[in-house]
This record gives C-alpha cells, sequence and structure tokens, in this order.
C-alpha cells in the first residue's frame, strides 16, 4: 500500500516536531507526516537537562550566540537573525509555556519538566493535525524531479520505502540526527557527510591528586598540552576523572583533534584561573609570612576547596608536620606550578547519553542556510543534527533545532502557497 503525503519529515526529535508544527499552522491545508522508527517521539527532549529540558540559552545576540558553536558557527549566524533565542521563548509562552533564566544563562521550562515541552508538541500537533506514525523505520529513499502524481500534475515526488509500507511526499525534510543509516541515504543523493565523532565529553583521568574528590567543583582554566585548545570555567571532579563546562567546552571545540589523538593527551589546569606561576608564588610567600606558625594543611588558601588545597600539597611534597615558616623557596615554587601549571594524563573518555551530541553529518556547504534545503536535491530540507552542527552545552544544540525546523517551515509553507 502507498500512503502519500504532501510533507514527511522523517526524525520525531526536537527539529521534526518543530519543523512539523510551524508548517501546519502556517499551511493547514497541507497533509504533513511525521516518521519515528522508535517506539516514542522526542525522547532527547525528554532525557535533556536530567530531565528538566534545557530549551535554550539566555543568548539574545545573534553574533554572540552563532560563537557557541564549534561547527555551524557561519553558517547560523544569518539563521539566527531570522529566528533565535527571543523568538524561542516567544513561541513557547504563547503556548501556555514560560521558560525561566538559571543563574548560568540556561532556560528550563518553569515547570522544571521536560514533560511541559513533551506536552506542549503534541498538543500542537493534535490541534494542527499532524500525523505522528511511531515505529517507521525508513529503509530507502529516491526522488523524481517531475513526476506525475499529485493532482495529475508533475511536481517533485520522494518515495520512500518503510517496514511499514511505501510513503510518498512533494517535500521531504530530514531531521533524524546523528543516524548513520540516514547519512548513507542522503549519500545517494550526492551529499558528502562529515564522519561523526563524540562532542561533549567528560576526560577519563586516574590521578592521585583527584582520586578522593570525587563531587568537588571550582574554577579554572584549562588547555591541551601541544595544542590550540583552551577553555575556562567550572570543572568538576567525577569518580572516573573530570566533567563539568570547562571540559566540555574543551570536548566540544576539540573533537576533532582529541579524536586523531584516541583520546589520549595531557592537558594542563591552572586552579587559581589566570594566575602566572610567578603571581601565585608571591601569593605563597605573603602567606609564608602571615601566618607562619600555622601548618598550610589548617586552612584552605587562594579560594580553594580544602580538600583540593591539601591535595595540591600534598602532591607538592609539603609534609604535614610543617608550618609556613619552614617552608622553602623550592617548595612555594612547586605549589605555585600544581597551582597554576598542573599536567593531567587523560586515557579516554566518557559520554553523558541524555547529553550525547556529534561532531558530523551533512556538509555545511551544501545545505542553504537561508531555507535549509539541500543544494544537491530540490525539495529535500535538513535540520538539527543531521547536518555537520553542534554546540557547547547549555541549551544551544536545541536552539539549532528550532531555527533549522522554523526556517525549513517558512520555505515549505511559501512553495505551497
Amino acid at each position: 500500500m502507498i500512503y502519500t503525503y504532501d510533507v514527511i519529515i522523517v526524525g520525531g526529535g526536537a527539529a521534526g516536531f518543530y519543523t512539523a508544527l510551524n508548517l501546519a499552522e502556517r499551511t493547514p491545508h497541507l497533509n504533513i507526516a511525521i516518521l519515528e522508527r522508535g517506539k516514542e517521539v522526542l525522547t532527547k527532549v525528554k532525557i535533556s537537562g536530567g530531565g528538566r529540558c534545557n530549551v535554550t540559552h539566555a543568548q539574545f545576540i545573534p553574533k554572540e550566540l552563532s560563537k557557541m558553536y564549534p561547527r555551524g558557527q557561519k553558517e547560523l549566524l544569518g539563521p539566527f537573525h531570522t529566528f533565535m533565542t527571543g523568538d524561542t521563548v516567544g513561541w513557547f509562552e504563547d503556548r501556555g509555556v514560560p521558560l525561566k533564566i538559571e543563574e548560568d544563562g540556561r532556560m528550563f521550562p518553569e515547570t522544571d519538566s521536560s514533560q511541559t515541552i513533551i506536552d506542549c508538541f503534541l498538543r500542537e500537533a493534535k490541534k494542527h493535525k499532524v500525523h505522528i506514525l511511531t515505529k517507521h523505520t525508513v529503509k530507502e529513499v529516491t526522488h523524481q524531479e517531475d513526476a506525475v502524481r499529485f493532482k495529475s500534475q508533475k511536481s517533485s515526488l520522494f518515495t520512500l520505502n518503510t517496514n511499514q509500507g511505501i510513503f510518498e511526499c512533494r517535500q521531504l525534510v530530514i531531521a533524524t540526527g546523528s543516524n548513520p543509516k540516514i547519512w548513507n541515504t542522503l549519500k545517494g543523493f550526492d551529499h558528502n557527510i562529515i564522519p561523526p565523532v563524540a562532542s561533549l565529553f567528560t576526560f577519563n583521568i586516574e590521578d592521585e591528586r583527584i582520586n578522593d574528590l570525587m563531587g568537588l567543583a571550582t574554577n579554572v582554566s584549562i588547555k591541551v598540552i601541544d595544542t590550540k585548545l583552551k577553555s575556562q570555567g567550572p570543572l568538576l571532579i567525577t569518580h572516573w576523572g573530570m566533567s563539568g563546562p570547562a571540559i566540555l567546552k574543551l570536548s566540544a571545540w576539540g573533537a576533532r583533534d582529541l579524536a586523531n589523538f584516541h583520546y589520549k593527551f595531557k592537558i594542563e589546569i591552572n586552579w587559581l584561573e589566570n594566575y602566572l606561576p610567578e603571581e601565585a608564588q608571591e601569593e605563597l610567600f605573603n602567606l609564608k609570612m602571615k601566618y607562619a606558625k600555622q601548618s598550610p594543611y589548617t586552612y584552605a588558601q587562594l579560594g580553594l576547596p580544602k580538600r583540593l588545597w591539601q591535595n595540591i600539597l600534598k602532591a607538592s611534597l609539603i609534609s604535614l608536620d610543617q608550618t609556613w615558616a619552614n617552608l622553602t623557596k623550592k617548595q612555594l615554587i612547586a605549589i605555585s606550578f600544581e597551582l597554576t601549571r598542573a599536567t593531567y594524563e587523560v586515557q579516554g573518555k566518557s559520554t553523558f547519553k541524555e547529553e550525547f551530541v556529534t561532531a558530523g553529518g551533512v556538509a555545511l556547504n551544501e545545505v542553504n542556510f537561508k531555507t535549509f534545503e539541500s543544494k544537491k536535491c530540490s525539495n529535500l530540507y535538513l535540520a538539527g543534527e543531521v547536518l555537520n552542527i553542534d554546540a557547547i552545552t547549555g541549551g544551544y544544540n536545541f536552539q539549532n533545532a528550532w531555527t533549522g525546523g522554523y526556517m525549513a517551515a517558512q520555505a515549505i509553507a511559501l512553495k505551497n502557497k
């Protein structure tokens, strides 16, 4: 049996739904379907942000927002002038889902529940009569430019072979995220696929200096030795190594370089963020004079958590029976370097399943970013992480989905007035 629609969206995630809903609202006369291979839709929305859904980020300047994308920065600048954070906030508020801004700029639904976002999407889909078809796996896609099918007129025709039958449509949107099978399908349309590598991953580190510090967080500056990669911000020590925004940003910007290293490399951490070793040494000398009779282990110094401070002293070979007064210049230098230029060896990566992001996908020079239409095949649109676009953590990857989905919907609507 052949099922015919005007528009089919492959992928029932954030980008797919946002495309469908914005298109259906503008063109109620179109017959629109979402094909999702899984049992449920919006699964990544459900688990993102620890189940709260980090919808977007409170950055309202297009140029600054685009800087959060290691891949896609240049291409998204134009689209963000059309649809970005403020538009996203307005869209959800108009549908009864107000968002709130947290201290770090991340934006969540006021309910702190991703189910609120899912319920909104499902309600809108029902309202606009979008067909949601789960357990539909697309196996093959073909395209005829001048097929006679719709109302006996020549038009673009896509044929989708699925496990549930044959589907046909005039316009096709691919919003499947990091799906290797769909990427292979797109190769059949002469699209180049940038090989995928992991982004937004944490570092596996075994080091006695951090072994007993699980859960400790502090602000640092960090760089990958022998590269130009560097980052700054909160670092979280975990039972497997290091995480937190500083690490995740570093992994996003360095996704390809770190993959080339097979995730084995050395990092240098400045626990004092911007201090130079000489500046740290001067601070330590002042502490030596001020607290001459005290043990350096008694109180944490320089704004560091106590357990971290004590581990730095141990790593600098400071004994428990020493006082500040009898620390030698050599020992002060050792502490200053451990504070500002500590080297750690990374022996692999770990990826949060709910935050999994891939660097890779359809080459960006093959997409028209005014419409998100393929330059290789007319009436084929691409939105979300199926493209070689990814961002640092903080709601930016969802904003890419909202912007791409909105603009693809706008473009398709114009063709179907």
